[in-house]
């Protein structure tokens, strides 16, 4: 007779039951074919309910290592041809994990949003109502491009905020904007050669060679991409933000902005992605107008992200695709589900819909307004201020400041890093070796200590004098 000591240690006992079975069945205790006692004799024996044999039971047969034969009673099945692989000897798994990014006292280049910042209040308000207002439509099968409140509200805040025209049907919602590029490479066909300006984002390379994309660089100068470097990359997809460019800060004026739309036009099967990553945050003046806006002939592909404007983990970016590509996304890639929850969607597009959305984002301007001319304030009034000059741009979260030094960019940061300190150089996101701004560094202001600049500017002054 089976004889088991059980524990109480928190696991149901049918599990435990369970356990000693597998255990037994599998290290030839238990022999293949041997008759298991019946549920009353074994419960009896070892002082349990028949229901937690019965259970035990139950689940060994549903994996296969118990059978029974009706009227007979339960039986072991066969597994001679399971390995059987003593613990000691088992191989030990080295999966290298990346490691937890470092955490600094002071951190320039951290794109984070303070938690203090999100509408949290607000936002659960919303969940709440739409949780108990829309059941149904919260256990209905999205459809590919998202939910069609989502892509109308944000139809109609493109309308008012930035003056666009968009139909709903052209907007295609997905889980961050990562997700959308491989979209649209399966969209556009995998033999296109892409260009990225140079320097650049670099996490789009990464992105496009996972699919086997060519990508090409083109230079930039004080006014965006050059249209001779798109035309020497010879390149089918130009990936540029223009409106306020990555990591340099420079907004492309209207003349190369229709520069750059002749290039698009002069080839069939040519196209422009516009990033529009942060566009909200404008210190002053009106928002610029988009390229999408400015083409007439179906070239632009326009893309952004709610990472920015509410946080970087909520996950939702959307791209606004020509009428054609449209109907093309949905002939051949409408098997795709969309990859964001409907929980998500129908609360985002309520959030838009009764100006939530357009609160936060006017709340949020004034403080990075506020905080832009702090930051800069006490860059200009401690040490640092003969030996540097501030670059600014009207756009953005995050502006360049040139150090007075020879000292190589990647000694400064090393030397920073040890003091606790990270800052990014502009020369680290060229793609090419023929770099040519040295001692350029980029300062992100997001999530930014302010009581803590004037540590930082000291410590980059004894770096650099």
């Amino acid at each position: 007779m089976l004889t088991y000591v059980f524990e109480k240690n928190g696991t149901p006992l049918y599990e435990q039951v369970y356990d000693c079975l597998k255990r037994d069945i599998l290290a030839g205790v238990i022999r293949p074919g041997e008759k298991l006692p019946s549920k009353r004799t074994f419960a009896s024996h070892n002082g349990i309910s028949t229901i937690t044999i019965q259970n035990a039971y139950d689940q060994l047969i549903s994996e296969g290592y118990v059978y029974t034969i009706p009227k007979k009673g339960y039986y072991a099945a066969k597994i001679n041809d399971m390995l059987r692989v003593p613990k000691k000897s088992r191989i030990s798994l080295d999966i290298k994990v990346p490691d937890v990014p470092e955490s600094y006292e002071v951190d320039l280049s951290s794109n984070k949003m303070n938690p203090d910042h999100f509408p949290f209040s607000v936002w659960a308000k919303v969940s709440r109502e739409t949780i108990s207002n829309q059941c149904k439509e919260l256990m209905e099968v999205s459809p590919t491009g998202g939910i069609l409140e989502l892509r109308e509200a944000i139809a109609d805040y493109l309308k008012s905020f930035r003056g666009m025209l968009v139909d709903p049907d052209q907007i295609v919602v997905g889980a961050g904007t990562e997700y959308l590029y491989g979209l649209l490479v399966q969209l556009l066909g995998t033999e296109k050669e892409y260009c990225i300006e140079n320097p650049g984002y670099k996490k789009l390379v990464q992105i496009y060679r996972q699919y086997q994309i060519t990508c090409r660089y083109a230079r930039m100068d004080d006014d965006g991409i050059t249209v001779e470097g798109l035309q020497a990359s010879g390149a089918d997809i130009a990936h540029i933000s223009p409106n306020h460019h990555f990591p340099t800060g420079i907004t492309m004026p209207a003349n190369r902005r229709y520069e750059v739309l002749a290039w698009a036009n002069e080839k069939e099967g040519r196209y422009i992605i516009e990033d529009d990553y942060d566009s909200e945050f404008r210190p002053s003046g009106k928002p610029l107008p988009t390229l999408i806006s400015m083409d007439a002939c179906e070239k632009v592909i326009y893309m952004n992200t709610f990472s920015k404007s509410l946080t970087p983990t909520i996950r939702i970016s959307y791209m606004i695709l020509p009428t054609h590509l449209a109907n093309r996304f949905y002939e051949q890639l409408s098997f795709y589900s969309c990859t964001v929850s409907n929980f998500e969607q129908y609360t985002l597009a309520a959030f838009l819909n009764k100006g939530y959305f357009e609160k936060h984002i006017n709340r949020m301007r004034l403080y990075y307004i506020r905080q832009r001319k702090k930051l800069i304030q006490e860059i200009e009034e401690s040490k640092l201020k003969d030996c540097c000059e501030i670059i600014e741009n009207e756009a953005g979260l995050h502006f360049l400041i040139k150090l007075k030094t020879q000292k190589p960019d990647c000694e400064i940061i090393d030397k920073l890093q040890k003091k606790g300190i990270r800052i990014q150089a502009l020369s680290e996101y060229f793609f090419t070796n023929d770099v040519e701004k040295e001692h350029y560094f980029i300062v992100n202001y997001s999530n930014i200590e302010l009581d803590k600049i004037s540590q930082a500017c000291d410590a980059l002054y004894e770096v650099i004098r």
